[in-house]
């Protein structure tokens, strides 16, 4: 596998780059959270009607003071179209933002031609508020419980695809691209865990649902095997589009909730109740399962190993990223990440077997990718506990 670097901006390295020649892209743009008047000046809309060329310019700094933290790349529909060009028909699209700036990013990703499949939201517990005491401006008692921000706790991420060529069959068959990675992304499960809520398998096997004998087509262990038949994916259970981040803030949001199961016999509408008990009243004979609803996430939990000394103040977990990558790139495939940062997804693909191509504009960020994409391929590496060779190219644009 291959990791190549570039260092310079991402709108004229994608120019050097031939059509249709990448599988997918896994990045971290910039978020772009400055406030509106830092953005525009005091007239929020005479950037918009002024300058044309660059209409959501920043003239502020952004996260953390960083003056890279601009949305003139990321909420421009021109450069989606150009990274539309360089991926293949079917190619997805995964890109994070913040919950202020989400609807600048989507909107440029669309804008651009991609289809929009469907938005990842990423739950957190690490996050700080940014708030400000009103209390302490003021000066007024009754005002000191009052602030200017809430607390950060999630992070959405786009997801998108190239239009296809014909149908998803055909362009998988063609460019390899064009579908998800279901199985490489199953949320695991022990299959010997006798707890019912957490095993599907010990349902089945156990009779758990009814009672009486095993229970073979009952949806209390519905995780179908891709035949039709009810029977678990001892792969795990399907990937959703919430993922949690491990914290126990996190994990403490999805409490433990008892359900009840449909007895087969209705006469109300069977979609009465979702989450929690089952709302069908008299109908809901049958004990369903109880546990945590976090079971049904993907967690991935940061850890300094992940950080590994880099100073770049936005470090994404790399089994995160591993994570991501898997479920949209094809076997052998190459990502491309045009907003490089830390470089954590070249070191999500070399432990995936990916290739990957960084490009990134900071030169101090650059040199922090190769320091870190070297300590992952050497032998002292925390990371990985079977770290694969790679070859790590660099190239100046």
């Amino acid at each position: 596998m291959t990791v190549t670097v570039h260092h310079g901006d991402s709108r004229d390295v994608l120019k050097t780059f031939a059509d249709a020649s990448i599988d997918s892209v896994v990045c971290d743009p910039p978020y772009a959270l400055v406030s509106v008047l830092q953005r525009f000046g005091n007239s929020p809309r005479s950037e918009v009607t002024e300058n044309t060329a660059n209409p959501y310019g920043r003239t502020g700094r952004g996260f953390m003071g960083q003056r890279w933290d601009t949305g003139e790349t990321a909420f421009d529909p021109a450069f989606w179209v150009e990274v539309k060009r360089v991926l293949k028909p079917g190619g997805h699209l995964i890109a994070f933002s913040g919950t202020r700036t989400y609807h600048r990013l989507a909107c440029a990703i669309e804008d651009a031609g991609f289809e929009m499949r469907d938005m990842i939201a990423w739950l957190y517990g690490s996050g700080f508020p940014k708030s400000h005491s009103v209390g302490k401006k003021t000066g007024r008692a009754e005002d000191m419980g009052w602030g200017t921000a809430l607390k950060p706790a999630i992070e959405p991420i786009a997801l998108a695809r190239k239009p296809l060529i014909g149908t998803v069959a055909a362009n998988v068959v063609k460019h390899g691209t064009g579908a998800i990675n279901i199985d490489a992304s199953r949320i695991a499960y022990d299959p010997n865990d006798t707890n019912p809520a957490t095993n599907p398998l010990h349902r089945k096997r156990a009779g758990y649902a009814n009672g009486n004998a095993a229970d073979t087509g009952s949806s209390s262990y519905s995780l179908k095997d891709g035949s039709g038949e009810r029977n678990p994916n001892e792969g795990g259970r399907w990937p959703a589009n919430v993922i949690l981040d491990g914290s126990d803030e996190v994990i403490a949001a999805f409490p433990d909730t008892s359900s009840g199961a449909w007895n087969g016999q209705r006469t109300t509408p069977k979609t009465k109740g979702v989450y929690g008990t089952f709302g069908g009243g008299a109908e809901a004979a049958r004990e369903g399962s109880a546990g945590s609803a976090a079971r049904f996430f993907y967690s991935s939990k940061a850890d300094a190993a992940d950080r590994c000394g880099s100073k770049h103040p936005t470090v994404k977990p790399i089994d995160l990223m591993a994570y991501l990558c898997r479920l949209v790139t094809p076997p052998g495939g190459v990502v491309l990440d045009p907003f490089a940062g830390s470089g954590s997804t070249g070191m999500a693909c070399l432990r995936e077997g990916f290739d990957c191509i960084l490009i990134e504009r900071e030169a101090q960020y650059v040199a922090d990718i190769h320091r870190r994409l070297a300590h992952v391929e050497g032998a002292d590496t925390p990371l990985f506990a079977d770290p694969q060779p790679s070859l790590l190219e660099d190239d100046a644009a």
